[in-house]
């Protein structure tokens, strides 16, 4: 059943990646990695819905969402930024693939770090965080979601690559075959999420390393 809840509070990560916290809708269960529908509480806006990953935790007392917005394309995500304090959110129904299977590589493209950081935010309130391993692909470094979190929580295991800058002890180019030989030693389990493009040259290159396609755990965005 679908609950109205209010924006508690709304900032910008980067130039386009907004982070939204809401209220808490009564009864809501998910797991970390999971969706939820969300349309805005305006008129003309309440049957547009669009698919948004917790980044919160299950056990939080307020929801929090962070979105990649496209104003170019003047919709849900654009209309999100004219959005102020007290404005009201629809929540809908929870669904979604990701979860957390056991130690592993996450792999993941711009916005589709989302569900990667509830489930990762999870296992550090569990003191789980064991050796899992986080490959950020982004354009550039402004671009990167959360940077010093994922430096903090991860260490040496917090490997971002850039497409469109070259900067020191940052990977530059795209995810291939050769970089992911890297990281597939310790860690059978891949976690992979981003834009279709970039799912599908990393699981064929994953697939070419003799990966099981049972142990690549997938979600587009």
């Amino acid at each position: 059943m679908a609950q109205i809840c209010k924006i508690i509070s709304l900032e910008l990560l980067t130039q386009d990646v907004l982070k939204l916290i809401v209220e808490k809708p009564e009864n809501l269960h998910f797991n970390p990695g999971q969706a939820v529908d969300v349309s805005i509480n305006k008129p003309n806006w309440k049957d547009k819905i669009r698919a948004f990953t917790f980044t919160s935790l299950p056990t939080d007392n307020f929801v929090e969402f962070i979105i990649k917005t496209y104003p170019q394309h003047n919709g849900v995500t654009n209309e999100l930024l004219f959005l102020s304090v007290g404005d009201e959110l629809i929540i809908g129904d929870v669904f979604g693939d990701i979860s957390y299977k056991g130690n592993g590589v996450f792999i993941a493209g711009g916005a589709g770090i989302t569900p990667f950081l509830s489930i990762l935010k999870h296992l550090q309130q569990q003191n789980k965080i064991a050796n899992n391993i986080l490959l950020f692909a982004n354009k550039t470094k402004a671009d990167i979601i959360l940077e010093p979190f994922f430096k903090n929580l991860l260490k040496e295991n917090f490997v971002n690559i850039l497409s469109d800058e070259k900067l020191d002890n940052y990977e530059h180019g795209f995810i291939n075959k050769t970089m992911l030989e890297k990281y597939t030693a310790s860690n059978n389990i891949f976690y992979l999420c981003g834009p279709p493009p970039m799912m599908q040259a990393v699981e064929g290159f994953l697939i070419k390393l003799n990966i099981n396609p049972e142990n690549i755990i997938k979600e587009s965005f």
